[in-house]
């Protein structure tokens, strides 16, 4: 173990060095609130109580401070873990404002839908501890908003070979992670299951209606769909069901209807907006083309490459009968001894002049 801890820290502070302010500056704070902790309660100066986020005491402050506060090691690493995967990944395609955008939106919207949670809760359990004994913090939600993020930009990569786990379903898996642990008591609360789940909700409104980039707004393609986080078996029934929830926020004007744009590529720069196509789908359905393409065409170089057992006998054979063919014809019907020349006696030796049709009579008896 004490190998790889030089290893481990060599590997975090290259990973810290080339990230920006905002990555730093997060972690620092994390780190920073964490050593605190030992001397003054954190969580409930900084973290969100569902009593006191709402009037008449309206903390509010504790909307923004509450993805930053641990109080123990293993939440701290996990806390700076996340921040820096967000600085490796993330950072460089959206930017280190954007970035701390996503930061904000998604821990805001996961401590006040938390928070709204516990009172609706406390109104109908009339139970007080739902209001004054839950702490809302840590890096829970914004770990949700995360991995959502990570499924929009890379989801066919794969985290397991085996059994093979893509990380278009780590979403899920972690949703599943925690409800067994708060089932099986091993979370004191349900703070933090209910931290992760509305911090993936909001990170996925964000960045599939509102996200600005250079296309335009919010990402409408069909692999980043609500359904898409469900297993098949079930995607046509949430499909479904997600459709009337979005026909009914754009109705009553919280949602707006989203046309997707796909520029052709032509020399007019001519627009063509299509109901159901998305650069982002195209670009990402192109890539994984070119990728099945470049692999059949190194298969068959590959198979070009060596020649063929075949060609190579009758290649042979070729030059075999070749070398057995002679050069001149000798007649079968020839005998006799062979002359100087090299023809046999009484052979005719074939010429390319023509026959003459004149005939002789040189040696024919003369008359007297």
């Amino acid at each position: 173990m004490n190998r790889y801890l030089p290893v481990a820290r060599q590997h975090f502070l290259a990973a810290l060095a080339s990230t920006s302010v905002v990555v730093k500056s997060i972690s620092a704070v994390v780190v920073l609130l964490y050593l605190l902790s030992f001397a003054v309660d954190t969580s409930y100066a900084l973290g969100i109580t569902p009593g006191y986020l709402f009037p008449p005491n309206f903390w509010v402050w504790t909307l923004v401070t509450h993805g930053v506060v641990e109080q123990h090691i293993w939440g701290m690493v996990a806390n700076v873990g996340t921040v820096m995967t967000c600085g490796r990944l993330l950072e460089p395609l959206w930017g280190a404002l954007e970035l701390l955008i996503f930061f904000a939106v998604v821990n805001v919207a996961a401590g006040l839908l938390a928070g709204l949670s516990y009172l609706l809760t406390y109104v109908a359990t009339f139970d007080l501890d739902f209001l004054f004994a839950v702490r809302v913090h840590g890096a829970t939600g914004f770990l949700g908003g995360v991995l959502v993020a990570l499924k929009q930009t890379m989801g066919d990569t794969t985290v397991l070979r085996v059994p093979q786990v893509r990380l278009k379903a780590a979403p899920a898996l972690v949703l599943l992670l925690l409800s067994l642990l708060r089932l099986s008591g091993l979370l004191d609360t349900a703070a933090p299951l209910a931290a992760y789940t509305y911090g993936a909700l909001s990170g996925w409104v964000y960045l599939r209606f509102y996200q600005r980039h250079s296309r335009g707004r919010g990402d409408m393609s069909d692999h980043f769909a609500f359904a898409s986080f469900f297993p098949e078996a079930l995607q046509p029934v949430v499909g479904f069901l997600a459709g009337l929830v979005h026909a009914a926020l754009v109705k009553i004007k919280v949602c707006r209807k989203m046309v997707k744009r796909y520029d052709v590529g032509a020399p007019s720069s001519i627009t063509i907006s299509l109901p159901g196509t998305d650069p982002q789908d195209a670009e990402r359905r192109r890539q994984l083309a070119l990728k099945a393409l470049n692999e059949r065409l190194k298969r068959v170089e590959d198979q070009s490459a060596w020649p063929s057992m075949d060609d190579e006998e009758d290649d042979d054979e070729d030059e075999l009968r070749t070398h057995s063919q002679p050069l001149l014809p000798v007649s079968s019907s020839s005998s006799g001894p062979i002359t100087a020349s090299g023809t046999p006696h009484g052979s005719t030796v074939p010429s390319t002049a023509p026959e003459s049709s004149i005939i002789s009579f040189e040696d024919a008896p003369s008359r007297s």
